[in-house]
């Protein structure tokens, strides 16, 4: 069976890591110090949160130790006391010859989901084993976490890929697989990737399973996401005040199965790159992004949507005017 790509390819050091340039010479400082402190890293889901830490564990304990020294847990599975007090509280009273000023490293991912009891005893355990363990949390809310653990540590935000930067990675990657692609595809996994590395990975890496080569007909196939070219049509025939027309293609994708968060969504990110006025954009901007709200509240229906291409006509014709 084929390894994923997210894993084959994942970063074993800071230097291999893509994005958050300025995360990454913040974290190499750390690893050239003397001291590493506890690390708090929030950010979106696949910004290299994970990984950034793995890499800054490899690099301070070397590989000698990495495999001894380091405890990985995914508290969104191991979220409760117990498992504080059993797996995390034992690993951190091991006793363990490391050489002189590294310490153990407990990597907790996505801590946010953790019990308010689970973190008062992790709050205490932290406390307790300052001196020979370090702990790591990577979470994707950070005000989900406990004022007194966010104290004890040093918080790093991060924020998600630019698709300058995915788009390299993963051409670099389809280069090294020996795959057939064409820019068009490459453009279809960014879009839909929307800064998550790891999303278009695994976009890429079944499209090239599925159908042997990166077109943007393969991707949208795999993806199933309402076309780009599509709600472009949508936003700019209600721009242009031709609503039936705009109502038309928006019926057409609701038929196919598209939620109103998927539509909704695909059309906030078409409307910040879109051709228009700036004063027509923050209109078109604030009018999705309130039927964004409405539909994240339940009110995820035809009505929102058909409302929406509407009210951007009106924000096109008052603009206009």
């Amino acid at each position: 069976m084929q390894e994923p790509w997210v894993e084959k390819y994942r970063p074993k050091t800071l230097d291999e890591v893509v994005g958050n340039p300025q995360v990454v010479s913040r974290l190499q400082a750390v690893v050239r110090g003397a001291s590493l402190p506890h690390l708090l890293l929030s950010g979106p889901p696949g910004c290299g949160k994970t990984t950034m830490i793995l890499c800054l564990a490899r690099q301070v304990l070397g590989e000698e130790w990495f495999s001894q020294a380091v405890l990985e847990l995914n508290a969104s599975d191991d979220r409760g006391i117990e498992v504080i007090r059993s797996k995390v509280k034992t690993f951190a009273q091991q006793k363990l010859s490391l050489p002189s000023g590294k310490q153990k490293i407990i990597i907790l991912d996505e801590a946010d989901s953790m019990t308010e009891g689970a973190q008062q005893a992790l709050r205490r355990t932290m406390e307790i084993y300052a001196t020979s363990t370090r702990f790591a949390l990577a979470c994707n809310t950070p005000s989900k976490i406990i004022e007194p653990i966010q104290s004890r540590c040093a918080v790093v935000r991060m924020r998600r890929l630019e698709d300058s930067e995915i788009a390299q990675r993963l051409e670099q990657i389809l280069k090294l697989e020996n795959v057939s692609w064409e820019p068009s595809g490459l453009e279809a996994i960014v879009f839909t990737a929307d800064g998550d590395m790891r999303n278009a990975l695994n976009n890429a890496q079944a499209t090239v399973c599925g159908f042997g080569k990166l077109s943007q007909e393969n991707v949208f196939k795999v993806c199933d996401q309402p076309h780009p070219i599509l709600v472009k049509e949508i936003l700019q025939n209600a721009l242009d005040q031709n609503v039936n027309k705009s109502n038309e293609i928006l019926c057409s994708l609701w038929n196919k199965g598209y939620s109103a968060l998927d539509i909704v969504q695909t059309l906030f990110r078409i409307a910040r790159s879109h051709e228009m006025d700036e004063q027509l954009r923050l209109q078109v901007m604030k009018a999705v992004g309130k039927t964004h709200m409405k539909v994240m509240e339940g009110c995820s229906s035809l009505i929102q949507l058909t409302a929406l291409t509407g009210i951007l006509s009106r924000a096109s014709e008052s603009t206009i005017s």
